[in-house]
């Protein structure tokens, strides 16, 4: 119980087995509270990483503090960004205090000046973010805008998008999703399953492509709509 309870002299394995213990429940925290991209993290969920990083990380350096509060207090806390969450999803309102606002940052090829000194964005900043977004030359900008994630997105005037199919008077065919076959020479049977293949068809692709057996095969996919195949091996990779 000492594990649980703390102690003093709390012995090695005993933190080994409170960092055990403490990554499972941040785990299944993750895992209840829902999935969102790096991209995507929102300052809400920067203050939660944060909190929830100091109160499970007390434990792990001071053996003498019981795991039972600081787990609960992060229950709890993960609790309520989850309620945040869901009522800002839910109501537009909670969701702009929540959620900060798009800011436009150069409107119909203007720098807005003050809006730049508003959200703390230098001229560096901006011309770097810009050309991460391949829009290095400013007279192609239309709208530049900071987005609630911190990133920010650029629209770039008509006459400077990149020629489209569509607009070249093309219908090329549609690209499906790659499903993976074969992956480091193991056949991935629920995949191949949902696409109607058997194990036979996936051998003669396999030696179609100059492999004798499966297992020489590193990478293996099959796009549903196009029916393109990728096959990487170790020393040779081909794509149909």
């Amino acid at each position: 119980m000492e594990v649980w309870n703390g102690a003093e002299d709390l012995p090695i394995y005993g933190f080994i087995i409170r960092a055990t213990i403490i990554y499972i429940y941040i785990f299944m925290v993750v895992k209840i509270l829902g999935q969102r991209s790096m991209v995507s993290f929102h300052p809400i969920d920067f203050i939660f990483a944060v909190i929830i990083g100091d109160v499970v990380g007390e434990p792990l350096s001071s053996g003498d503090i019981a795991l039972g509060g600081p787990l609960a207090a992060a229950s709890f806390i993960a609790g309520l960004h989850l309620t945040l969450s869901y009522l800002a999803l839910k109501n537009a309102r909670i969701r702009r205090i929540v959620e900060a606002e798009p800011i436009i940052i150069i409107n119909k090829g203007h720098i807005l000046v003050d809006e730049m000194r508003k959200a703390k964005i230098t001229v560096e900043s901006l011309m770097m973010d810009l050309r991460l977004n391949q829009a290095s030359d400013l007279t192609e900008i239309d709208y530049a805008i900071l987005e609630p994630n911190g990133q920010i997105s650029v629209i770039k005037k008509s006459k400077y998008d990149s020629l489209t199919p569509n607009d070249m008077m093309k219908a090329p065919p549609e690209k499906g999703y790659p499903s993976v076959l074969i992956l480091e020479g193991k056949i991935n049977y629920a995949n191949l399953e949902k696409l109607g293949l058997t194990t036979a068809w996936l051998q003669g692709q396999a030696e179609s492509h100059g492999f004798k057996s499966i297992k020489e095969i590193f990478l293996l996919t099959l796009d549903g709509r196009s029916k393109r195949i990728f096959v990487s091996g170790h020393t040779k990779k081909s794509i149909v």
